[in-house]
């Protein structure tokens, strides 16, 4: 199969190039730059250079293929064009910067999938995307048929999920895969070294309450092969749970970053956590437990890398 990427070079877009090449598909990978072209090229793949901002180039690279897996998001201020960034920063009040910021990454999102989405309209050719599975319903085991809670403040971005079926009724055999706050490995530059930078910095390393608020996680390699089989497998409209582990207590995570750091776990109230944290509080206290039983029968998927806090151990996380 022809498969489009887009984010082909990213921390999780790469690791499913590199499983759609050694599953015998023909890959053509978005790319930024030259660079990033060349590490894409030297793995095997085809490259059209664009971002996904541009639109057309967009259409032409699903047009061109049997499928396409969409894992580019703006995660970085760099990552967004220069006359749109400057609008970010003084598009209002500076402690809106987070927001304007998220929603500027969440409109780029829909526009991307939108224009993949009706290069790929009335052919019955597959569509993987990417959403979070800390959009569901706080403090119970999300299952794969539930749907995401609209009151979660980054809801935004699981509303794309609303496009993607939508796009299955016009004949796209859309995929949402529903990955946890931890895609984790070596090259993770999420949430958990973000976290491991705060405890660096502030010689803590720090939970809320009693810490046992559950963070769902997976390895990035185990989450690649996911994408795969759901674009091979999966059926118009499925929503499919990317997750190894289905709950990891977030205070093991705090005191194994402690442990490598040398410093202490320490628990934070509400409001200290606010400071510690920051914009990251909400995600930190949140108890994500999420389910992948459905999936794993459905694809015949089973994740077989380390886990979160075994990773933890043997990663590159603590060094530099």
């Amino acid at each position: 199969m022809r498969v489009f990427v887009t984010g082909a070079t990213g921390f999780i877009g790469f690791a499913v190039v590199k499983e759609l090449i050694a599953a015998g598909h023909q890959v053509t990978g978005l790319a930024r730059s030259a660079a990033s072209g060349k590490k894409l090229s030297d793995a095997g793949a085809g490259v059209l250079l664009g971002s996904v901002e541009d639109l057309d180039c967009l259409r032409r690279g699903a047009a061109a293929a049997d499928g396409a897996i969409h894992t580019a998001f703006y995660h970085k201020l760099s990552h967004i064009a220069f006359g749109r960034r400057m609008g970010i920063f003084l598009g209002g009040s500076p402690t809106g910067i987070v927001q304007r910021f998220m929603m500027a990454a969440v409109d780029t999102d829909r526009h991307a999938l939108e224009a993949i989405g009706r290069a790929l309209s009335g052919t019955d050719r597959p569509l993987v995307a990417p959403f979070a599975t800390m959009a569901m319903k706080e403090g119970r085991l999300a299952t794969e048929d539930q749907a995401y809670d609209p009151t979660f403040f980054a809801a935004p971005r699981a509303e794309t999920e609303d496009m993607l079926q939508k796009l299955a009724s016009n004949g796209v055999r859309t995929s949402a895969i529903r990955l946890p706050p931890s895609v984790h490995g070596a090259g993770d530059q999420g949430f958990v070294p973000t976290l491991i930078k705060i405890a660096a910095k502030k010689k803590e390393s720090g939970y809320v309450g009693d810490g046992l608020n559950r963070w769902p996680s997976v390895h990035r390699i185990d989450a690649a092969r996911l994408f795969r089989l759901a674009l091979e497998n999966g059926a118009a409209g499925g929503t499919y749970h990317g997750v190894a582990e289905e709950g990891v207590p977030f205070r093991q995570i705090a005191e194994r970053i402690a442990r490598r750091l040398n410093v202490p776990a320490v628990s934070k109230s509400p409001a200290q956590a606010k400071k510690q944290f920051s914009f990251l509080c909400e995600f930190v206290a949140r108890d994500n437990p999420t389910s992948s039983q459905w999936t794993q029968k459905r694809l015949g998927w089973s994740p077989t890398q380390p886990g979160l806090l075994a990773d933890l151990d043997q990663a590159d996380y603590f060094k530099g």
